[in-house]
């Protein structure tokens, strides 16, 4: 069980200011919810409006310098027992999501908030206050553990940190309990080895282990099974949800599988070339995908009732296409060259949100200008509501065509 939070575990926090306008932070309550979050329940930790911009020194002395649009606007909320999977191509940004979290990147703008306080630029203890609660488990073990350390030094590390032990037999007891917390026993045995000596899963237990040895509140798994054994990956997510449940973790399940999004997680966000465009309980985005991104992600999983495939059948997938460079991203909806609903006003403007039943929303032109909710799944096909201009030609010439 976590113990309570004491006056050393307390953050040095803050209301910051931010350079987004949408961002907002005079009261804690102005941070709504995004997801169908149990009745009562506020999140322990979310991001309001993130932008992420990494400068790109080479090239240019003189005039404007160039950046990388890595996450454009973002937002998003964490709640206690419950996951979120953040779904999407190598490259849209989620990575980058989860080192925001973190505080291992700071935010160009926008506002990270932990119980509802939003948390400002923090180093030394108040920053080691803060990864006390939030702890993330990296893709590559064998990257994020050290080789020349053994097992009981990894994990002995954050309990001395934290000032969880007062004495060696203590460390020894609490390094043991970890190991057994996450299935590596007998524990005397692994407690001496060092990583070359473990296989990807043991490895990938240990940096568990090593996350857990924090007590944290907060779980940020950046694709913790892409890179071990298919015969392990599951076990490996049977070992986060049995944690979830039985720690109350709020669990960030950052992953470029959809499949594995509606198995482990209770919502769904997708991402692409650093923007959301939909989310919402991973079961409705999963069986009623709305964005045309999302439907693609969906046709390239592979599917077992598949009958074409089963008798060895290829079947016709969409046209892909390759993400856009994030330095000179494409405006408005950064899909639109590779969409085959394209419109026009997708080049010229971020769609809004347009929210469905139960929590499903989606930011696409398909559905209309999003400015209010509706309860109808169904695209339009007769032209969108009009949000740029009334003289906009390129607007009246697409929807004069198709009425």
């Amino acid at each position: 069980m976590r113990p309570g939070v004491d006056e050393e575990s307390t953050m040095n926090i803050e209301y910051p200011e931010t350079n987004s306008p949408a961002a907002s932070a005079d009261t804690a309550s102005q941070y709504v919810t995004e997801f169908s979050a149990p009745p009562a329940q506020l999140p322990v930790l979310e991001a309001r409006h993130l932008r992420k911009y990494f400068s790109l020194r080479q090239g240019k002395i003189l005039g404007k310098s160039r950046v990388v649009h890595a996450v454009e606007d973002t937002s998003l909320s964490l709640y206690p027992g419950r996951a979120l999977a953040l779904v999407g191509e190598s490259g849209s940004g989620k990575s980058t999501i989860a080192r925001l979290l973190s505080r291992l990147y700071e935010p160009t703008s926008g506002v990270i908030a932990f119980r509802g306080e939003p948390v400002k630029h923090s180093s030394g203890a108040a920053l080691r206050a803060y990864r006390h609660h939030v702890q993330m488990v990296f893709q590559d073990p064998f990257s994020s553990l050290n080789p020349v350390h053994n097992v009981r030094y990894h994990l002995s590390r954050p309990l001395q940190l934290h000032k969880f032990v007062h004495n060696k037999q203590d460390e020894t007891e609490q390094i043991l309990a970890l190991l057994n917390r996450v299935s590596l026993s007998p524990a005397e045995q692994f407690i001496q080895k060092h990583p070359h000596q473990l296989s990807g899963g043991q490895r990938q237990r240990v940096a568990i282990a090593q996350a857990l040895a924090a007590r944290p509140e907060v779980l940020l798994a950046d694709e913790p099974v892409s890179m071990l054994d298919v015969s392990i990956r599951l076990d490996i997510l049977n070992l986060l949800l049995q944690l979830k449940e039985e720690e109350h973790l709020a669990l960030l399940f950052i992953t470029h599988d959809i499949a594995s999004a509606r198995y482990f997680a209770e919502d769904t966000l997708v991402m692409y070339a650093g923007q959301t465009v939909e989310g919402g309980p991973s079961e409705e985005v999963i069986q009623r995908p709305k964005h045309p991104y999302t439907q693609l992600l969906i046709s390239a999983a592979p599917d077992p009732d598949d009958e074409a495939a089963a008798e060895g059948k290829t079947r016709t997938l969409p046209a892909r296409g390759e993400i856009p460079s994030l330095i000179s991203p494409p405006s408005g909806c950064r899909f639109h060259p590779r969409c085959s609903y394209a419109m026009p006003i997708c080049s010229q403007c971020f769609p809004k949100r347009t929210t469905f039943k139960g929590g499903h929303w989606t930011h696409c032109f398909r559905y209309g200008d999003g400015e209010t909710s509706t309860a109808s799944a169904a695209p339009l096909t007769n032209g969108i509501s009009k949000i740029v201009s009334d003289n906009t030609d390129e607007y009246q010439e697409f929807n004069n065509g198709t009425n």
